[in-house]
């Protein structure tokens, strides 16, 4: 098994997507679970313009965030703090 980091290739790409800062959109898809609804929105900065969309069947909350991101680090540490949630989809 690979310990390499499996954000390295979107940090690559961020790092050639021009200059930083610049509001960048995270969408993450999570089980409707009010415990993990707060595990997500505690990833972001109290500027973040977050918005939360439940499924048809109600199963699932799809959360969009807005926010200022300085560099593309800070991107994927925003990302690497998500994988720690249980059953959360980045998409």
């Amino acid at each position: 098994m690979s310990d390499e980091n499996p954000f390295l290739g979107l940090l690559d790409k961020l790092k050639k997507d021009g200059p930083w800062p610049k509001l960048y959109l995270f969408k993450f898809v999570i089980p409707n679970d009010t415990q993990k609804l707060a595990l997500t929105e505690g990833i972001f900065g109290s500027e973040a313009q977050v918005s939360i969309n439940e499924s048809r069947t109600g199963k699932y909350l799809s959360v969009s965030a807005k926010e200022v991101m300085i560099s593309p680090e800070e991107v994927v540490e925003r990302y690497e703090q998500a994988t720690k949630i249980e059953g959360l989809i980045s998409l």
